[in-house]
């Protein structure tokens, strides 16, 4: 192929959605577990969680509803079926697993929702659609971990539920760069509007005024 990546996918793939107009955050996943180095998980997102918790204040100032997934199983791991057998590491995501609490400075208020899954997307087998739906949101703002994995699996059904995504780039990490980019990559291409933290801080501060 003679022309590079950027050029072939922007023949193709180069439309932009834009923002909503009633967004909801969702911050998936982030847990200890990708944190702490003793865990086969730990993935070194520092920096993406410093970056959602900014977007997280924006949020908060705006007064968009709050959301937060994460993943618990039961100690047999039975509700996880083929993707807890396969994905060994996720058996540090079982009920009561000190690698199953918040990341340091993430404190759900109670005024925001917690949704726990046993599946790599946010919606699958849980309330999320219908709870969006029913408090008439038309975009989700996707931060989280990890971004070939359970940031793809939910960007691509909120796509297929109807949902804007718009996946906050600085807000999202994953174990190695690669599949990182790649994954923003195609999501910006096929699903989703991938944008810059600060460009999303902007559109909440402008929900505000």
């Amino acid at each position: 192929m003679s022309e590079n990546l950027d050029a072939n996918y922007a023949s193709v793939y180069n439309n932009r959605i834009g923002f909503g107009k009633k967004p909801a955050l969702v911050l998936i996943d982030f847990v200890e577990a990708y944190y702490d180095k003793s865990c086969d998980l730990y993935a070194d997102v520092e920096d993406a969680l410093a970056s959602a918790i900014r977007v997280l204040e924006a949020a908060r100032d705006a007064g968009i509803p709050v959301i937060y997934t994460n993943v618990v199983y039961h100690p047999s791991g039975f509700n996880g079926g083929t993707f807890f057998k396969k994905a060994k590491p996720l058996r540090y995501l079982t009920e009561g697993s000190p690698m199953g609490a918040w990341a340091k400075g993430l404190a759900p208020k109670e005024n925001e929702l917690v949704i726990s899954k046993q599946y790599p997307s946010a919606f699958f087998g849980t309330s999320l659609a219908s709870t969006l739906t029913a408090a008439g949101i038309d975009s989700v703002l996707l931060t989280g971990l990890t971004t070939s994995g359970c940031v793809r699996a939910s960007c691509v059904d909120a796509c297929s539920h109807g949902f804007i995504p718009i996946v906050v780039e600085e807000a999202c990490g994953d174990r190695h760069e690669a599949p990182h980019q790649a994954n923003l990559f195609d999501m910006n291409a096929k699903y989703a509007d991938v944008v810059k933290e600060l460009e999303v801080i902007d559109y909440l501060k402008s929900l505000s005024a």
